[in-house]
C-alpha cells in the first residue's frame, strides 16, 4: 500500500494515503447511529482496533484513528488476502452484535498462490454481501523499501515476491519471513499493479461484492446495498393508545345498544312536538 501510484485533488498519493481519504469521506457520509470499527490485516490475520462504536458520538475518535493508520502498524511482512477472509469472519463474530464488511484491499497476495498455498472458500460461513474495495491503478509501478523513519532505501526486488518451491510458503514458521533483497536497477524492480480480475473473482467466492475505489460515489452506492447488519431497537410508547382505547370503552358504556333506534325515536318525539304546537297555534 505504500506504492504512490493513486492522486488526490490532483497530487500523487500512496494507496495508503488515498484509502484513508476514501476512508474519512466515507465516515462523514454516515448517518448518526451508525456503528462503526477500523481493522488491520498483515500477514494471515486480522485485528481490529476497537469494536463498532457510534459514529456521530465517536466521529473524531474515529477520524483520529484513520489519521494514524501506517505501513508500519503491520505486524508481518506478508499478505494473505484469500486467508484473512476466514480470519476476519472470526473476528466479526466476536463482536458484540453482527457487524457488515467493506474491505480494502490492492488484491496483490504475498507470496503468490499457488496450488499448495491457495485456501478453498467453498462453502464460506463468514456472511453475505461484504464489500471489497480495489485501491490502486494496473499501470505496475514500482513498490518502495522503506526504513523505520519511512525513508525510501531503495525498491522491492522481483526476487521478494518470486513463488519458493515446496512448502516454504505455507509453513506456519515463515508467514511473516520474506527474500530482503533491494532491486539492483530498474529492471530488477517488482512492479505491483491493483489485480481487480482476482478481486472479483474473490468477492464471488465469498458471496459479497467488487467496486473499483476510483469513484467514492461508487462505493457509497454499493454501501447502500448493503443489508443492515444490525437492527435498532427504539422504545415505542404504549401508554396513550391504552388510555384512548379505555376512554373509548367508557364512552360507550352510556351509548344505547341500538343508536339508529335511539334516534329515530327522538326524532319523532321532536316532530309530535312541533305538531301539537302548530295545532295550538292555528286553535
Amino acid at each position: 500500500m505504500n506504492v504512490k501510484d493513486m492522486s488526490i485533488a490532483g497530487k500523487p498519493a500512496t494507496r495508503m494515503e488515498y484509502e484513508q481519504y476514501l476512508m474519512h469521506r466515507i465516515v462523514g457520509e454516515l448517518p448518526c447511529g451508525t456503528q462503526v470499527s477500523i481493522g488491520l490485516f498483515a500477514g494471515v490475520s486480522v485485528a481490529a482496533l476497537y469494536t463498532p462504536i457510534e459514529v456521530c458520538e465517536n466521529f473524531n475518535a474515529i477520524d483520529d484513528s484513520i489519521n494514524h493508520l501506517d505501513w508500519r502498524n503491520g505486524w508481518s511482512g506478508n499478505s494473505r488476502i484469500r486467508e484473512s477472509m476466514v480470519t476476519l469472519a472470526k473476528l466479526i463474530r466476536s463482536f458484540p452484535e453482527a457487524a457488515q464488511v467493506v474491505y480494502f484491499t490492492d488484491g496483490e497476495e504475498t507470496p503468490k498462490l499457488h496450488i499448495f498455498n491457495t485456501r478453498d472458500l467453498t462453502g464460506f460461513q463468514g456472511g453475505k454481501d461484504w464489500l471489497i474495495v480495489g485501491i490502486g491503478s494496473q499501470k505496475g509501478t514500482a513498490i518502495p523499501k522503506l526504513d523505520e523513519h519511512n525513508q525510501i532505501i531503495g525498491y522491492w526486488a522481483n526476487e521478494s515476491f518470486a513463488m519458493q518451491p515446496g512448502v516454504a510458503q505455507i509453513s506456519q514458521d515463515n508467514i511473516g519471513s520474506r527474500n530482503d533483497e533491494i532491486a539492483n536497477d530498474v529492471s530488477d524492480r517488482y512492479l505491483s499493479r491493483l489485480d481487480e480480475k482476482y478481486l472479483q473473482t474473490l468477492s464471488g467466492e465469498v458471496s459479497g461484492h467488487y467496486v473499483n475505489g476510483e469513484s467514492l460515489q461508487n462505493i457509497l452506492a454499493e454501501m447502500k446495498k448493503q443489508p443492515p447488519a444490525r437492527r435498532e431497537k427504539a422504545a415505542f410508547e404504549l401508554k396513550w393508545i391504552i388510555a384512548s382505547i379505555a376512554g373509548l370503552l367508557f364512552l360507550a358504556a352510556y351509548l344505547p345498544k341500538h343508536p339508529s333506534k335511539e334516534i329515530k325515536a327522538i326524532f319523532e318525539r321532536f316532530m309530535a312536538r312541533r305538531k301539537r304546537q302548530a295545532a295550538l297555534k292555528s286553535s
